[in-house]
C-alpha cells in the first residue's frame, strides 16, 4: 500500500463513531479512504499529522503495520464483517496465515493443574505444527504461550493478540513473556500503538483470536466469562470446540462441561485435539511426537511471580496440611475444618508453605499446591 493511502487508512478507521463495519461501508460508497474522509464531520477525523506520526512511531519501534489488502494479512480473518481494516504486528508476520492454529483460552485465575494441562496440550500441538493462539493475559493465556515457546527447542511460535496496542505489555508481569513471544511469534493488535488497557476492547480482540485459528480450546471457564465468549464467536465462525473437562467440585470451572454438554470436544490431550484435526483438514499434521517430559521442571521467565509453569516441588506430601489440599485446591475455612487444628496455627503453617513455595492463594480464600 502506498504511504499516502496507509496514512489515509490510518485516519479513517481512527476517526470518531468509525468501526470496520462502517470503515468497509464508507470505502464501498467513497471507493477511497481519501474521498471517505471528505464525508465525515471535520471535527471527529483523526488528524492527518498524528497518522504520519503513528506509521513513524510504528517503523522506529520495529512494529510492521499491515492492511487487508496486503498478502501478509491473515486469509482467516478476511471471513468476519468486521475484520480489522489495519492489524500492527510486532515479530514475525509470516505466521500470520499459518496452515492449522488452535486458540486456548481460558481463566485468568485458574488453578495451578488447570496452567499444567494448558501449557502441556500447548507444547504438544507446537510440536506437531500446529501454531497456539491465546491473548497473553494471565493465567491460562499465559500458560499456553509458554508451552509453546517451550516446543521446537525453545523456539516454538506462538501468537498473542492484544486488547492493547502492540507496544503496551499487559499485565505488566508478562514483560518477559511478551519479548519472547516477539522473538519466536507474533504480537498483533487493531488498536493503535499507546492504546492503554481498556474493558471494552478485551472482549473484541476475542473475535480475532478465535477467527485466526481452525478450532478453540477453552481449558477454564466460569458460566459467564469471556473465554466462552471467545468458544461462542469461534462456533459462529464454524471452527472446531474443544474443552477440557473439570470436576463437579470445581464451581468455578463449571463453563468447560457445559460446552461439552453441547456438543464440544472432550479433551484431556493435544491427542484429542490432533484427530480431529487431521479428519477435519484433510491434511496430514505432522505425526503424533507426543512424548512423556518434564515441562515443568524449569522456567521460562526469571520473575517467580510471573512463573505459569510451576517448579516441581518434592518430598513435601509428608507435611500435615499438603496432605489434605486436593489438586483443585480449597478453601481456607474447609482446610481447617479438616484439619482439625486451631485456625491459627493453620494460618501459621499456611504462611511457611506459601514462603517455601509450596502453595499458592489463587484469590483471598482458596490455595492450591503447586506442582
Amino acid at each position: 500500500m502506498q504511504y499516502q493511502e496507509l496514512v489515509n487508512w490510518i485516519q479513517l478507521i481512527n476517526s470518531g463513531g468509525v468501526g470496520p463495519v462502517t470503515f468497509y461501508k464508507l470505502l464501498e460508497k467513497y471507493q477511497t479512504a481519501q474521498q471517505a474522509l471528505k464525508h465525515i464531520d471535520k471535527e471527529k477525523i483523526f488528524p492527518e499529522y498524528e497518522a504520519k506520526a503513528e506509521i513513524e512511531k510504528a517503523h522506529k519501534q520495529g512494529v510492521q503495520i499491515v492492511t487487508i489488502k496486503d498478502k501478509e494479512y491473515p486469509q482467516n480473518l478476511k471471513t468476519l464483517n468486521d475484520a480489522p481494516p489495519i492489524l500492527y504486528v510486532k515479530g514475525r508476520t509470516d505466521i500470520l496465515n499459518y496452515p492449522v492454529g488452535v486458540s486456548i483460552v481460558g481463566a485468568r485465575n485458574a488453578s495451578v493443574p488447570r496452567r499444567k494441562i494448558a501449557s502441556k496440550i500447548a507444547f504438544d500441538l507446537t510440536n506437531n505444527d500446529v501454531l497456539v493462539i491465546s491473548g497473553m493475559a494471565r493465567g491460562i493465556d499465559a500458560a499456553a504461550h509458554k508451552g509453546a515457546l517451550y516446543a521446537k527447542n525453545q523456539k516454538g511460535p506462538t501468537i498473542a493478540v492484544l486488547g492493547t496496542g502492540v507496544d503496551v505489555v499487559y499485565p505488566e508481569e508478562n514483560k518477559e513473556l511478551y519479548e519472547q513471544i516477539c522473538l519466536y511469534g507474533a504480537v498483533v493488535s487493531e488498536y493503535k500503538l499507546g492504546t492503554t488497557p481498556q474493558t471494552s476492547n478485551f472482549p473484541r480482540r476475542n473475535r480475532i483470536v478465535s477467527a485466526l485459528s481452525s478450532a478453540v480450546l477453552v481449558v477454564d471457564a466460569s458460566q459467564n466469562s469471556g473465554s466462552l465468549i471467545t468458544a461462542r464467536l469461534g462456533l459462529e465462525q464454524g471452527k472446531d470446540i474443544f474443552a477440557v473437562p473439570s470436576s463437579p467440585m470445581e464451581g468455578k470451572s463449571s463453563g468447560t462441561n457445559c460446552l461439552i454438554k453441547e456438543g464440544a470436544v472432550l479433551t484431556e490431550s493435544a491427542e484429542d485435539i490432533l484427530n480431529v484435526l487431521s479428519y477435519t483438514h484433510n491434511r496430514q499434521i505432522k505425526q503424533f511426537e507426543i512424548k512423556e517430559q518434564d515441562l515443568f521442571a524449569n522456567t521460562l521467565d526469571k520473575a517467580e511471580k510471573n512463573d505459569n509453569i510451576p517448579i516441581k516441588v518434592k518430598n513435601v506430601e509428608t507435611r500435615p496440611l499438603v496432605s489434605i489440599i486436593p489438586d483443585e485446591g480449597i478453601d481456607i475455612d474447609e482446610l481447617i475444618r479438616l484439619s482439625g487444628q486451631q485456625a491459627g496455627d493453620v494460618m501459621a503453617q499456611i504462611t511457611e508453605l506459601e514462603l517455601e513455595d509450596i502453595i499458592e492463594k489463587i484469590n483471598a480464600n482458596t490455595i492450591v499446591l503447586k506442582r
